[in-house]
């Protein structure tokens, strides 16, 4: 626990907060999809350039990751979630203000760097603020946060008329985070661990030391795959529906569906990891995903692909959201953010890379049907690693106090008989 006690109501207000936080990264992250098809042409973007401009957020947030969690073990969680939360919401409103390629990629590329650096103090403080059989289901409900902002900004495209153009889909989404900064600042306690000045701090020691090699390179290929498909549904499934023929409104409709389904797999998911564990709720995951991505890739009506749309949100965001829950707890209380923050940044790789594929592909002349297809192989190789970490990487989870390397019975909260089989 942090140098300032939480009970009950202290500990939802903390929730609270990291929610709407997530949920306004949420907002904007998925603002770019929805408004992609409206602001490219004005603002003369081909499908390479619209790639590009996707991914300079995620390039900003690898760099924002490390040094976010980096510092947050250093000067505290709170200042750095106050000035990460201020970053994005000045650089959306900058967003909102972009006359042409260049200005675009900068703005999205500095926005990112305020994403990069909210991620890995939210996963902390989740950890931090949550017991250990619970670890799962607190960091899934405030992660749900970012599919209830991208379903605010579906709705908001298909029902918010010629009032809500793409400028002010950012505009709001920069004034927002700016208006909860101060909330921030007076009511978030800091929860970060009391520093042990004896602790050993080296982060590569953290990562690779006493047999953590395969564990932390298994949980980095895992973010990264998983993140791949993740963003490029985020930012292309309304471009990719709208190429199979439907309506711009289907397209947002689309996202709105992945979203909200998002968040009931976020909160199913963190609920049954906290009881039978990881292992096999992950593989049938990743499993399903393949299955709902390869229809999509078929459906061609509205009903399905909306459908379908829903199952790949549902299994993509439980996923990626039960390894933000299990990604602090092979690191040590001392280096936890910076952990999670090295997880959150090289995964994102993955974030840059998935909206880059769909537009190189769709550049490439590419079908919709064929660019889902492409995610397949992704998926497979993803499930894979995640049944390699939670068996190879059992033995290198550390309990609450982070004092030995390897699990010990209960450690998260579950029967020895129980702990992720």
């Amino acid at each position: 626990m942090g140098d300032k006690t939480t009970g009950r109501a202290g500990a939802g207000v903390i929730v609270a907060i990291c929610f709407f936080i997530a949920a306004l990264e949420g907002y904007d992250i998925q603002a770019f999809g929805v408004a992609a098809p409206r602001f490219a042409p004005e603002l003369g973007l081909d499908s390479g350039q619209l790639g590009w401009a996707g991914s300079a957020a995620m390039i900003g947030l690898v760099i924002g990751a490390f040094v976010g969690g980096l510092l947050a073990d250093k000067v505290g969680r709170k200042p750095v979630l106050v000035v990460s939360t201020a970053l994005f919401g000045v650089f959306s409103v900058v967003t909102a203000m972009s006359h042409g390629y260049d200005h675009m990629l900068l703005a999205r590329f500095a926005t990112g760097l305020g994403f990069g650096g909210a991620m890995p103090n939210l996963i902390a403080i989740a950890t931090e603020i949550s017991a250990p059989n619970r670890r799962a289901a607190t960091v899934t409900t405030i992660f749900c946060g970012m599919p209830a902002g991208g379903a605010a900004v579906a709705l908001l495209a298909r029902y918010g008329g010629d009032a809500v153009d793409w400028r002010m889909m950012f505009l709001i989404g920069g004034a927002l985070p700016l208006l909860l900064t101060p909330v921030i600042i007076f009511l978030l306690p800091e929860t970060r661990p009391v520093q042990d000045k004896a602790a050993d701090r080296n982060l590569f020691r953290a990562l690779f030391g006493q047999g953590r090699a395969i564990p932390t390179l298994l949980l980095w290929a895992v973010f990264m795959m998983t993140l791949v498909v993740l963003y490029l549904l985020l930012n292309w499934l309304p471009t990719l529906v709208i190429a199979k023929g439907l309506a711009a409104s289907d397209g947002a409709s689309a996202a709105f569906v992945f979203n909200i389904s998002s968040i009931i797999g976020a909160l199913f998911l963190g609920f049954v990891v906290d009881r039978v564990g990881f292992r096999w709720p992950l593989l049938i995951v990743y499993l399903a995903l393949a299955a709902a991505l390869y229809g999509l890739g078929g459906a061609s009506a509205l009903t399905p692909l909306l459908a379908l749309s829903g199952a790949a949100g549902f299994l993509v965001i439980g996923a990626q959201y039960a390894l933000y829950a299990l990604a602090p707890v092979y690191y040590a209380p001392q280096v936890r953010a910076a952990g999670a923050g090295a997880a959150v940044a090289v995964g994102r790789f993955g974030s840059i890379l998935g909206p880059l594929l769909a537009g190189e592909l769709r550049a490439a002349g590419y079908s919709a049907d064929q660019v889902f297809g492409a995610l397949l192989p992704v998926v497979a190789l993803a499930g894979l690693a995640a049944f390699a970490l939670t068996s190879i990487g059992k033995a290198y989870r550390t309990d609450a106090t982070g004092t030995s390397p390897l699990a010990r019975s209960g450690a998260l909260g579950l029967p020895a008989d129980r702990e992720h089989p």
